[in-house]
């Protein structure tokens, strides 16, 4: 099965940071839905490499998909470009100290979505260490490190280029060329798309979609998963520091019983 790549140029969206109100979960339930990624898809066999921007992205957009690699004994290598410092701007929280948090909690939910909670995950996790936000200061860098960490795999997943915010942007142009440079297939999993777009917007290349659906197992794992990304979904620090990134009526999009990437 071929992979074309979604051609994309700037970011069709605005960056939706703090942007309300965001396309409701019941809005999205309009969308028809994409092809269903077959249960023997092939092409898995060859390894997994997930390139994502933040800690905590791979699980959010694919998930499901690393669950599925695991379980049919794909080599699996995640690759997170930074480490998230910088979540919560202003925050009383050393940057350092928030990065140490969402690594530690990211580790956890790769843990769980495989099947393994409180051991390690049968996965590769490699930490580029970028500085959060400044991803597209560093993305011919991130090329040059992302060819050889892609090479050999037959499939990469990566942050959609043109969702909407810098990192996740940058990051999915940058896996892109090390994908063409080394010959890999290459989907990309949308994040903010949720919040900007609307169903059937002409900014999304809905022909390139297909999803990949959860089993029942898989499905309990990633919301057991997603639990465990505390500094994301809840509180930083009650009382003092309430802002919460993922609040429920975001974090609805990544609790679907499928997954939703471009090829």
């Amino acid at each position: 099965m071929s992979l074309p790549t979604f051609r994309g140029s700037r970011s069709p969206g605005p960056d939706p940071a703090g942007e309300t109100p965001w396309t409701s979960e019941s809005d999205w339930q309009r969308q028809a839905l994409p092809d269903e990624l077959p249960d023997d898809w092939p092409v898995l066999a060859g390894g997994l490499v997930v390139v994502a921007a933040h800690p905590e992205d791979a699980v959010l957009g694919v998930g499901g998909l690393i669950s599925r690699a695991v379980s049919v004994g794909s080599r699996v290598r995640v690759v997170t470009v930074t480490d998230g410092d910088a979540s919560h701007p202003g925050s009383r929280l050393p940057g350092s100290v928030l990065a140490a948090r969402r690594v530690r909690e990211s580790d956890r939910a790769f843990a769980t979505i495989v099947g393994n909670p409180g051991g390690v995950a049968p996965l590769e996790v490699i930490r580029l260490r970028i500085p959060d936000r400044t991803v597209a200061d560093h993305e011919r860098d991130l090329v040059d490190r992302l060819l050889p960490l892609v090479t050999d795999f037959a499939l990469c997943a990566a942050n959609w280029r043109s969702d909407g915010f810098a990192d996740h942007d940058s990051t999915g142009r940058a896996a892109s060329t090390a994908c063409v440079e080394a010959g890999v297939g290459l989907l990309e999993f949308p994040l903010r798309m949720w919040q900007w777009a609307r169903p059937d917007d002409p900014r999304v290349p809905w022909s390139r979609a297909i999803r990949v659906d959860l089993t029942e197992v898989q499905r309990a794992r990633k919301e057991r998963a997603l639990s465990c990304l505390a500094s994301q979904i809840a509180p930083l620090v009650p009382g003092r520091d309430d802002r919460v990134p993922l609040p429920p009526e975001k974090l609805v999009y990544f609790r679907r019983p499928y997954e939703v990437l471009f090829r």
